[in-house]
């Protein structure tokens, strides 16, 4: 190593007394005890003081040039400290910015956790109330889709509701707006039964017994409920009760009547007791509160009827028009049937039909109540 080379170099070998060379043989032939002269005195030291400047000057030789060594030696050593000293910063700089990078990600990625649960804690209030308001919706519709079923299906021709009629009630409840009151026919046809029965009977003292072929006919129309006259059992009913109740003196109007019936696009309402103005009854009106536009005959005339969206009006007679309530009440009964809102045995569904037939019946003989 460096050191002990140092210490070498520093303490120099110690240099003893050489002893003098072998004689050579020319010697040997030389007389010891010959003379000598003074020359040859001093030759083995300055032989001896040759050799210790030789190894003086190669160990001095040997110091330079392991000193030159180890100095180019450590020049490389630190050299490559220094390299090692760089690339260690720079690495520490690495190191640093990612730690510093992985820090930022981390707290950008929690933020971003945090701002996505709060976004979803918001989402959730909202639906779960958005859901809570649609239930009370749904509730409430179903509530009133109930009520107005019960409504329905208790407001039969046979015994209307008389909250969903107001045309049922006596004119002085009921009123007028603007001189009369407006009433589809769905709604106008259902007139109670008792009002329109001259001598009511209670139904449990009837005498009644099922005809077969009547019955068969009304239950394979109520297999397939339509309102298509060319089955067996509407052909009856329009054969037999709706075309006579229906048969007016003006053919015209009363083909006319029967259309607007059947579509369901018919209007009855009471006349206003105010006089209406002559020329407005000639413009718009057929009869008058004097004569009945269907019969053509002088009578007096409560209601009036309007078909469709025409505009004219045309005045009837309480005859009349308990024979056009009594076809409308037979439509609404089986519209009722064929829309799925009578949930009644078949049996009884049966009877109501025959009711409503016997009010054409009726009808058509000219029995009416008084109320018309």
């Amino acid at each position: 190593s460096q050191v002990s080379f140092e210490e070498e170099s520093q303490n120099p070998p110690a240099v003893g007394h050489w002893k003098p060379l072998m004689p050579s043989k020319g010697d040997k032939e030389e007389p010891e005890g010959g003379c000598q002269d003074a020359g040859g005195v001093d030759e083995p030291q300055s032989t001896e003081q040759l050799n210790v400047s030789r190894l003086r000057s190669s160990s001095v030789e040997i110091r330079e040039k392991g000193s030159e060594f180890l100095r180019d030696e450590l020049h490389k050593a630190q050299k490559e400290l220094k390299l090692k000293d760089k690339e260690c910063e720079r690495l520490s700089k690495v190191r640093e910015q990612l730690e510093q990078e992985l820090e930022e990600l981390t707290a950008s990625l929690f933020e971003e956790a945090h701002k996505m649960v709060r976004e979803a804690n918001t989402k959730q209030a909202a639906a779960e109330k958005q859901l809570r308001e649609a239930r009370g919706k749904i509730d409430m519709l179903q509530a009133e889709v109930t009520a107005l079923k019960t409504l329905v299906i208790t407001s039969t021709p046979s015994s209307p509701n008389r909250e969903l009629h107001p045309q049922l009630q006596s004119p002085s409840k009921a009123g007028f707006r603007k001189g009369h009151g407006r009433n589809k026919s769905t709604s106008s046809a259902m007139v109670s039964a008792a009002s329109q029965n001259v001598a009511p009977e209670s139904v449990s003292r009837e005498c009644k017994e099922v005809d077969s072929i009547l019955f068969a006919e009304f239950q394979a129309w109520k297999e397939s409920p339509t309102l298509d006259k060319s089955c067996s059992f509407l052909d009856r009913i329009y054969r037999e009760d709706v075309g006579p109740c229906l048969d007016f003196t003006k053919q015209e109007l009363s083909e006319l009547v029967r259309v607007a019936v059947e579509q369901n696009t018919l209007t009855i309402e009471p006349v206003a007791s105010q006089t209406v103005p002559v020329g407005k009854v000639a413009a718009e009106e057929c009869g008058g509160p004097k004569k009945c536009a269907l019969s053509g005959l002088p009578r007096t005339c409560k209601h009036r009827i309007m078909l469709g969206d025409s505009g004219n009006y045309y005045y009837i007679s309480p005859s009349c028009r308990a024979r056009i309530t009594a076809v409308c009440n037979f439509f609404t009964y089986i519209r009722y049937i064929q829309q799925g809102l009578v949930r009644q045995d078949v049996e009884l569904m049966y009877w109501e039909v025959m009711r409503l037939r016997r009010e054409m019946s009726l009808a058509k003989l000219g029995f009416y109540p008084s109320e018309m």
